[in-house]
């Protein structure tokens, strides 16, 4: 039976916040003493480079936080179950609680954490908290998951969604507290090399930042949302994406913030909420169909004939942001200096890849989640099979984005592309210049090279592609997904 005066254990993940943590307040609550771990395990020990760094970055400040309310944010690195275990031994700590996680890794890790721990005698609780809504709770009229995003909407906009619940004043301290490594010894940034000081000044890790963003955002910029977040050039969109991944700030707070705007008669606030959910659409299936962060959603598209080289010369000047097209490598550039990509030229560079460039989806998923600092794996995949066409409410084979047009259509001025490409100005911005800091020198790339010719023309690249998906029955090839997660072709039929 569990000591109802010994410690409970905290075991923080993606949620980095003091406020609406329903696993913390709820602890808090208890009287007993709690003790705040973060663990660095596989889950964390195999992230890309630049989420690595940001975690590191949130930690930093989420410690500080943790410090201010009267305690400190214990630090091991290995297993989680083995660290967790040596806790409780040291500790005393007769339970152990943790806000939910719901990609097959973590919740395949979680499950066998449960078992060994109540083995033991030892308390292990789970709480909500990442998501508005657990996946299992919302169903079909007929029962089951939602495959479409529009019918989930409808279903969910009026559902009740909890009041978010202040931090705790004070957060119960042990008497002794175990030893903690040292996070600057984890060194989390290292493969960000040199990248690491240009993307710094782009990114304000912590949940006082996420509210400053989040109110801001309320304040100035939802009313004209709908109509101004697909230009890449303006400030438009909510920002808040980061935020989310490391669990800096609750989705039941933005929620919360988005309905008060709404009932303002703010316009663009239905869109806000509307976005909000597609994020809980994107965990809904993951949570039922995690073959979505490895394969084809759709089966019938593995035979589709995805080049699977990620190392051609086709793909490196894509990643480099050298393809000749303004827009695809502005918005490359753009990741590369700031972290970040705006929605719009996720969706113009994931079609050039996967249609003018006909190029399996999952190189360009591998390549943002070693650079984007707000990369979240169900949002990934389902962006990249969305844009694709292999995925759930996909995109329909036929949309082949033409990111000449595009760019004209939501940048007029041509802003978005001399703000990030130097090559051909006679002062380039410092946005533009501050790319070739960023990148590694090995790629010998510098600001007064001629800007390249485009690698394939437009017309022809969406002509191929068409010609491709209209005919898959034409392309009997078909990839698999390899124990590392690179593509390749299939040996078998």
């Amino acid at each position: 039976m569990t000591d109802i005066h010994s410690p409970i254990l905290l075991w923080f993940r993606r949620d980095l916040r003091l406020s609406d943590h329903p696993a913390l307040a709820a602890a808090c609550a208890t009287g007993r003493p709690v003790i705040p771990v973060f663990i660095c395990d596989e889950a964390v020990e195999t992230l890309g480079a630049a989420p690595k760094w940001r975690l590191g970055l949130g930690l930093e400040v989420f410690s500080q936080a943790i410090e201010a309310r009267g305690s400190r944010l214990v630090l091991r690195r290995g297993k989680a179950l083995e660290q967790l275990k040596s806790l409780i031994a040291q500790t005393g700590a007769g339970a152990v609680w943790w806000t939910r996680a719901y990609d097959p890794h973590a919740c395949a890790r979680d499950t066998e954490i449960k078992t060994a721990l109540k083995a033991q005698g030892v308390e292990a609780r789970s709480f909500g908290g990442h998501l508005l809504f657990e996946p299992w709770t919302v169903e079909t009229k007929t029962g089951g998951f939602y495959r479409v995003y529009s019918p989930m909407w409808r279903a969910v906009r009026g559902r009740h969604v909890d009041t978010p619940v202040a931090a705790p004043a004070h957060i119960p301290a042990p008497a002794e507290w175990p030893v903690s490594d040292v996070l600057n010894h984890w060194a989390l940034g290292t493969a960000m090399q040199r990248g690491a000081d240009v993307v710094r000044k782009h990114v304000r890790p912590g949940e006082d930042a996420a509210h400053e963003r989040l109110d801001a955002f309320i304040s100035d910029r939802i009313e004209n949302y709908k109509e101004a977040r697909d230009c890449p050039s303006e400030d438009a969109t909510s920002g808040m994406s980061e935020y989310l991944t490391y669990g800096e700030i609750s989705p039941h707070q933005m929620w919360h913030a988005g309905m008060r705007a709404q009932e303002e008669g703010k316009r663009g606030a239905e869109h806000f909420l509307k976005e909000l959910v597609w994020r809980e659409f994107a965990y809904h299936l993951m949570y039922h169909t995690p073959h979505i962060l490895t394969g084809n959603w759709r089966p019938e598209w593995d035979g589709f004939p995805w080049k699977t080289d990620a190392d051609s010369p086709e793909v490196t000047a894509w990643k480099r942001g050298r393809t000749g097209v303004p827009f695809v490598d502005a918005a490359m550039r753009e990741m590369f200096v700031t972290g970040r990509m705006h929605n719009r030229a996720r969706m113009i560079v994931g079609s050039y890849l996967t249609k003018h460039l006909m190029t399996h989806w999952k190189i360009g998923l591998d390549w943002f989640e070693q650079c984007l600092t707000d990369w979240d794996p169900a949002s990934n995949a389902m962006g990249w099979q969305w844009v694709a066409g292999s995925g759930p409410d996909a995109a329909p084979y036929f949309r082949v984005f033409n990111p000449v047009t595009q760019l004209t259509k939501f940048d007029p001025r041509g802003a978005y592309a001399r703000r990030w490409i130097a090559e051909g100005q006679a002062h380039p911005s410092d946005t533009a210049l501050r790319y070739f800091d960023a990148v590694p020198c090995s790629w010998a790339l510098t600001p007064d090279a001629p800007y390249p010719q485009p690698i394939v023309d437009i017309a022809e690249g969406r002509k191929r592609a068409l010609a491709a998906y209209q005919d898959r029955s034409t392309a009997p090839q078909r990839t698999e997904i390899l124990p590392d997660g690179k593509v390749r072709p299939s040996l078998t039929s």
